[in-house]
């Protein structure tokens, strides 16, 4: 019996409820993981004045983690290959939940960027061995279920614990912010300790992988390009939404609330990909580069009140939200026979464009103004248009299902 088959009969034999307890602990720490990454898209200006840095500067605290976390999916997965993957998720969890108590308490730019350094390799270790870890505490029959809900923590931390950390960072401080979500992830390294059972390694990753899937696989290539176009592009301008709305005129008070507002939509956002994805997967793909470029472009001409902000922000986060779940479920249509490898390789293409659209808007920013991360990023995502027009030409193996 192979290690799939064996880890797969110790599954079905599993307590379906103590299976969904070990994928609620997961689905916890993702969301705990992305929302770290992700927290200071919000809180820019305050860290940037309570820190003496400029929010050029101050966006470097995204573009660390993400371009840590793309180096790191692929050798953490492979390096510990070997070990019982529950500890592997602990010690990452572990790993985040310091390093954000760290910048809760932080005297200088410095130690903060070292503890979101140290957070880039929990993100891309822990959301890449977690991607496949479904099949390891279900039965067969609950793996698909599984699996989205631990794509959900992604999903759920990108549009909503962001605006949630950013509610709380100007209700109590930044550094409160920071302190609650290292406090989260704590509570899921508890979770998981208890909750998971002991997870052996499975067929080890090897780095020759990464290539072949790549070059072998035209709808792998079409999802890595889509996923550094829009992801870029989204970046690139979101990173720095907080000032953009500032100077449109909207107070401090009211950016907490618009932030929350597009959590929600992009909440929304997923749900209706949810639903879709299955049968119109370039569909839903054509229709968030539109979503996203118009609302960018909207957002850079119009003279924007409170409410004006508002509506832009829902029509974002409904773009947005449908992101993760749509472009995995492009990767894994793609790849059916090399989920493992095709994965890594998303997942490192996802956070180093993360990275690299917050520090091509940092430069944009302090050299040219907050308005030009809006035009440059809705270019981006137009862009994406290109590369779906091109993979439908290209057939089946382009690009998954329609």
């Amino acid at each position: 019996m192979t290690t799939v088959e064996t880890t797969t009969s110790t599954a079905a034999g599993r307590s379906p409820v103590k299976g969904w307890l070990a994928v609620l602990a997961v689905t916890l720490g993702i969301f705990s993981l992305m929302t770290s990454e992700l927290l200071p898209v919000g809180l820019l200006t305050p860290i940037g004045h309570a820190l003496d840095v400029s929010e050029g500067t101050a966006g470097l605290m995204i573009t660390v983690p993400g371009l840590v976390a793309a180096v790191s999916a692929p050798l953490v997965t492979v390096a510990t290959g070997r070990i019982d993957r529950r500890i592997v998720l602990v010690v990452l969890i572990g790993l985040m939940g310091a390093a954000n108590l760290a910048s809760a308490f932080a005297t200088g730019f410095t130690v903060v960027l070292v503890a979101r350094f140290l957070i880039g390799v929990s993100v891309g270790g822990f959301w890449s061995i977690a991607g496949g870890i479904a099949l390891r505490l279900v039965p067969a029959r609950h793996v698909a279920r599984a699996t989205a809900v631990i794509f959900g923590g992604v999903e759920t931390a990108s549009v909503l614990g962001v605006p949630t950390g950013t509610f709380i960072g100007d209700l109590s401080g930044w550094r409160t912010a920071f302190a609650v979500v290292g406090v989260l992830g704590l509570i899921s390294l508890t979770c998981m300790l208890f909750l998971m059972p002991k997870v052996p390694a499975g067929q080890s990753l090897t780095f020759s992988a990464l290539p072949k899937v790549f070059r072998g696989n035209a709808g792998v290539r079409a999802g890595i390009a889509l996923t550094f176009l829009v992801i870029t592009g989204h970046f690139l301008a979101y990173t720095f939404v907080r000032p953009i709305l500032q100077g449109d005129g909207v107070d401090d008070g009211s950016i907490s609330v618009l932030l929350l507002t597009f959590g929600v939509a992009g909440v929304c956002g997923n749900f209706i990909a949810g639903a879709l994805v299955a049968r119109r997967l370039r569909a839903c793909v054509t229709g968030i580069s539109v979503v996203l470029t118009v609302a960018m472009a909207v957002l850079a001409l119009a003279d924007t009140d409170a409410l004006s902000a508002g509506a832009v922000l829902v029509l974002w986060g409904l773009g947005y939200g449908a992101v993760p779940v749509t472009f995995q479920t492009w990767i894994l249509d793609a790849a059916p026979d090399a989920t493992e490898a095709a994965t890594s390789l998303y997942v490192s293409a996802f956070n180093l464009s993360i990275a690299l659209g917050a520090l091509l808007g940092g430069f944009a920013v302090n050299g040219v103004g907050t308005t030009s991360v809006l035009w440059a990023g809705a270019a981006l995502t137009a862009l994406a248009l290109v590369v779906v027009g091109g993979a439908r030409r290209g057939g089946p193996q382009a690009g998954c299902t329609s």
